[in-house]
């Protein structure tokens, strides 16, 4: 049980260094990325007034009804491109990433490939 805490402890670290760099605006806002072993989760958030613009995640029956795992990098494109059709919807074109303290490959390297092809830019 101590190695799980400390990659979790490690993560955290991470993620609190990582955000003093990251910060969403209204007019660039911050998609932040989290997956756990079971669902990727993705959201848009303006961090001056703290709100969430759009999200999408493998919860949601449209995305996960279709997919055989929903934890893995093609879960991770379709969540990926939906979370940025929809902030498109919105009227958010450009995007600060925040990987939350995951390293830049596999299922969070998938969202931001998968969002840019879909048309945000970051």
């Amino acid at each position: 049980m101590k190695g799980n805490r400390d990659r979790k402890q490690r993560r955290n670290w991470i993620k609190r260094r990582y955000r003093h760099t990251v910060h969403g605006t209204a007019e660039r806002p911050r998609l932040a990325v989290y997956h756990s072993l079971r669902h990727v989760y993705a959201q848009v958030i303006d961090d001056d007034k703290g709100v969430t613009i759009v999200s999408a995640s493998t919860l949601e029956k449209p995305i996960s009804g279709d997919l055989e795992n929903s934890g893995n990098t093609k879960a991770a494109e379709v969540v990926g491109r939906i979370v940025a059709e929809r902030a498109k919807e919105h009227g958010v074109e450009k995007v600060v990433f925040d990987r939350g303290g995951f390293p830049y490959h596999g299922v969070v390297r998938s969202v931001a490939e998968a969002a840019r092809e879909a048309g945000l830019k970051f």
